[in-house]
């Protein structure tokens, strides 16, 4: 199938560059954490809250595992990388794209973590959390784009040049 989905920590972009290059593409954009919410009727930091860590990891990794769409950027939720079977179903669907960002801009970009729906472990800071999930991302992604520094913008441009590097999508 032809999708783009893209991985990262919750404040890299995904979201907000997903919509952006859906637009630049001509494909639909899907947030597999508004189609969580949907589902459950509720805020993800009323789910995590709800069914603890490992049960929202457990619904998300089931909902993003039964997704089934075609030529759609899907910004997943940053937690997804936890899910092996959520993340061989979306590797089928498309080319993965891990927008990277270091932990100092990251760190400054994210708020209160509860309230954004971030899944952390009793005791868990940010910093455990990235180094926990940056090799994940890694080790998942097809096409890695660093974006840190630089405006959405010219994040745009440089997912766009990989994935027509990569064939994915013509100029």
């Amino acid at each position: 199938m032809n999708n783009v989905i893209l991985i990262g920590m919750p404040g890299c972009g995904k979201s907000t560059l997903g919509v952006l290059l859906a637009k630049s593409l001509g494909m639909t954009f899907l947030d597999t954490d508004l189609v969580i919410q949907d589902r459950e009727h509720a805020l993800l930091s009323q789910l995590i809250r709800t069914h603890g860590s490992d049960g929202f990891l457990a619904l998300e990794g089931s909902i993003c595992a039964q997704l089934d769409v075609n030529n759609s950027v899907i910004a997943t939720g940053g937690s997804v990388v936890y899910e092996p079977k959520a993340m061989a179903h979306l590797s089928q669907l498309g080319t993965v794209v891990y927008l990277k960002l270091g932990y100092k801009a990251l760190a400054r970009r994210l708020g209160n973590l509860e309230k954004r729906g971030v899944v952390l472990r009793p005791g868990q800071t940010l910093r455990m959390l990235y180094d926990e999930r940056v090799p994940l991302y890694e080790k998942y992604a097809n096409i890695t784009v660093d974006c840190g520094g630089q405006d959405i913008e010219h994040t745009l441009r440089r997912v766009r040049r990989a994935l027509e590097k990569q064939g994915n999508v013509t100029k």
